[in-house]
């Protein structure tokens, strides 16, 4: 069997400028980076005229497993089924960040033959745009300690600073560091700490932000640290709006790449769902719904985290509402819920893909809390068997969900044709329906959250966290949407939590303002914002032969 980047290696790619014209885009609209990559600049999807009937399809799961679920790989399956049928499509999908890659996930660019190209270029550095996220970022972070050791004209308390550093890189070592070492010229003696750039605030920002304007106002508003005498002192304070914002111009513009068979993709931003809003960028998702008829859309993890704040924070500032929700499954994922241990996954048993069909169950039934039709796709793998697809189908049909295995890992667009005509029978028009509303006090954000979507009974805000919500509520901030912070292996709190834990409380230990992402974040459990690598990371089998040929990525 060929591994992902044997397959992407042995696919004929088309230059970019021939995608850009099944969108509608002449040469001269389009930014080239190499022959296969480009960026879109906003004036031309600004003056694009409006699609009023686009149909947007947003892609979720289940909570993810160690067996693996693949939603990614069946969203670009999903458009490519589409564009076989003769449909209007294009995807609007994440770009990866280093940290997963050289971490335990690998790349994310699909899988088989779904997968988006150029998948090392995807995969590694792309246009650049993680980079230049990690520099504004680390920007500010240097303006803050300059700040200090200049006078400190603002008063900023070195103990309340609240913006932290951050690398596209996992790394534990990185997440309690002292900055400032010897004092003198060497700075302020100070506790700090990193995130991963795919969890920071201007990740989000550069995600939800849709023109300079609106990016220049929102990096302008990052609360950054307290005076000493208890005031929150915002970046536009430091003048180093203009900075950041200048680093940041390119990163606002979508990256257009193509599929494995040649389907338009937009691939831009990639914020984690378990921390940050796990949403591609407003702008690569209104592009693909002025140039095509269908977008296909993916949301981070599972339908308790991504689909959630999909939902609840960018379709909510965006003005869009999806059309249809695919919910990604496999039959492994639902027997690995269901307690069989992973070596005995592939052994039939039809009882267990029952059991574990409660944690499904549970996200189907937020879809449709939503009041937006669900589709189950079952993405299939060689041991799955006709009796335990049939017991998937009859468990979604209880729940009133669609239901369509799919091979597109293996088959490409043409193993998703069910899925695709289940997709399209299923669309209909839908008006947004929120969790919460955001004048509830911050306290009724969470419990709605956590007693609707995740299925908690009650929620505990430790002290602290209460006394900042407080805080934050009384400096102005308490219309905001709320970002949980969670686990993705769990509906609750507790990764080890399978299936479909009930009863449980909620522990809120801890939360941040982003008020230029424009929500507040929400920290639960034992999440952290810097991951660690593995016992093995992927890095270790990761190589390049002398004529340039990755091997390893996957």
């Amino acid at each position: 069997m060929l591994s992902d980047i044997e397959i992407a290696n042995q696919a004929k790619l088309r230059p970019i400028t021939e995608i850009a014209k099944t969108l509608g885009l002449g040469e001269e609209d389009i930014e080239q980076y190499g022959r296969y990559k480009a960026k879109v600049p906003l004036k031309v999807i600004e003056d694009a005229p409006a699609r009023p009937d686009a149909k947007l399809i947003l892609v979720t799961a289940m909570n993810p497993t160690p067996a693996g679920e693949g939603k990614t790989t069946v969203s670009i399956g999903l458009a490519q089924a589409l564009a076989l049928k003769g449909e209007s499509v294009c995807l609007a999908l994440r770009e990866p960040s280093l940290g997963p890659v050289f971490g335990v996930k690998g790349g994310a660019c699909g899988g088989g033959y779904s997968q988006v190209l150029p998948m090392e270029d995807i995969n590694l550095h792309f246009t650049g745009d993680l980079h230049a996220i990690t520099a504004a970022n680390n920007l500010l972070a240097a303006m803050i300690d300059n700040h200090l050791y200049q006078g400190n004209s603002l008063d900023i308390d070195p103990d309340r600073i609240l913006w932290k550093r951050c690398l596209d890189m996992n790394d534990r070592c990185l997440r309690q560091i002292t900055v400032g070492v010897g004092g003198g010229t060497k700075g302020v003696t100070r506790s700090d700490s990193f995130n991963i750039t795919a969890a920071s605030e201007i990740m989000a920002i550069v995600c939800l932000a849709t023109d300079m304007s609106d990016l220049k106002t929102r990096l302008g508003n990052i609360a950054v640290a307290y005076s000493r005498s208890g005031r929150l002192i915002k970046a536009s304070e430091l003048n180093a709006t203009g900075a950041l914002a200048a680093l940041l111009k390119d990163t606002l513009s979508p990256n257009l790449v193509q599929t494995i068979e040649g389907v338009p993709a937009f691939v831009h931003g990639g914020p984690f769902a378990n921390i940050s809003h796990g949403c591609n960028t407003i702008n690569a998702t209104r592009a693909a719904m002025k140039f095509a008829d269908i977008t296909v859309t993916e949301a981070g993890f599972g339908a308790d985290l991504g689909a959630e704040k999909f939902l609840d924070i960018k379709c909510r500032k965006a003005g869009l509402w999806p059309s249809c929700c695919v919910i990604v499954t496999t039959v492994r994922s639902l027997k690995y819920n269901a307690g069989i241990a992973r070596a005995d996954l592939g052994i039939p048993n039809p009882d267990a893909v029952r059991t574990g069909f409660a944690n499904l169950a549970k996200h189907i039934e937020n879809i449709n809390s939503f009041g937006i039709p669900a589709v189950v796709a079952s993405n299939r793998f060689l041991t799955d068997t006709e009796e335990e697809l049939k017991a998937i189908e009859e468990e979604c049909a209880k729940l009133g969900a669609a239901f369509a295995p799919a091979s597109i890992f293996a088959e490409g667009g043409k193993g998703g044709y069910v899925l695709a005509d289940k997709v399209l029978s299923m669309m209909k028009d839908t008006s947004p329906r929120y969790t919460y509303e955001l004048e509830d006090p911050f306290e009724d954000k969470i419990r709605k959250v956590a007693t609707k979507i995740y299925g908690a009974s009650d929620i505990d805000i430790l002290p602290e966290a209460q006394s900042k919500i407080d805080e934050f509520t009384a400096q102005g901030y308490g219309d905001l949407p709320v970002c949980i912070a969670k686990t993705q292996y769990s509906l609750s709190d507790d990764p080890k939590a399978l299936g479909r834990p009930e009863g449980f409380t909620l522990t809120v230990r801890d939360v941040y303002l982003s008020a230029g992402a424009g929500y507040l974040v929400v920290l639960t459990g034992s999440i952290v914002t810097m991951p660690g690598l593995p016992p093995h990371p992927a890095a270790m089998d990761i190589d390049i032969d002398n004529d340039g040929n990755i091997s390893g990525l996957f």
